[in-house]
């Protein structure tokens, strides 16, 4: 069994900060991937930003330059560091782990950004 255990989600203006956090429990080992996915109100889930456990990082197009991914090897947490938010940044943050083609999910944390 794996946990994931979100936190760090709630209300900012456009313009500001949010920093999300993960953290992984149970059968924990080799996993081969962290990251997060997104969705709004109406809309598909949507894959956000990954870090291999190599630390080779991938992000969504639209918030590239603005969201910084990190990874805790050790811990098995990661971190989303989210800047210069906008208003369509809004949704439901969800954290995956990877480990031989099979995703493990979090329960999401709410992400609200106003206009």
């Amino acid at each position: 069994q794996v946990q994931l255990v979100e936190s760090g989600g709630g209300l900012v203006q456009a313009g500001g900060s949010l920093r999300l956090s993960c953290a992984a429990s149970g059968n924990i080992e080799n996993f081969d991937s962290m990251g997060w996915h997104r969705q709004a109100p109406g809309k598909e889930r949507e894959w956000v930003a990954s870090i291999s456990t190599g630390e080779i990082t991938n992000y969504l197009g639209s918030v590239k330059g603005r969201f910084t991914i990190a990874m805790d090897n050790a811990k098995k947490s990661v971190t989303l560091q989210m800047n210069s938010l906008m208003p369509e940044d809004s949704g439901v943050y969800y954290c995956v782990s990877r480990r031989s083609g099979r995703a493990y999910w979090g329960q999401g944390t709410q992400v609200t950004v106003s206009s």
